[in-house]
């Protein structure tokens, strides 16, 4: 898997949620991992959300993909519902 991300964006996630993305990333070594559409607006592109585990967090990532490239958009700790929904269906 390749991945890239806005290197600003990257720099005020941190200060926000205080993930980086190259750590983040992780994420997607999650066996356990749940991968969803992120249909919760219309973003101009398919953006995806996964909520997996990361050195013992549970985090939400979002991303798109662009030829082949998996596009980091944000990460953060998953609120209450979303670790709930990972630990039901690990």
């Amino acid at each position: 898997m390749r991945f890239e991300w806005n290197e600003g964006k990257n720099k005020r996630n941190i200060l926000k949620h205080g993930i980086d993305f190259a750590g983040a990333a992780l994420v997607f070594l999650d066996c356990d991992r749940i991968e969803v559409v992120d249909n919760r607006k219309d973003y101009g592109e398919t953006r995806y959300r996964t909520i997996g585990v990361v050195n013992e967090i549970i985090l939400c990532i979002v991303y798109t993909i662009r030829e082949s490239t998996y596009r980091i958009i944000s990460a953060r700790r998953a609120n209450k519902n979303e670790r709930e929904t990972y630990l039901y269906n690990r």
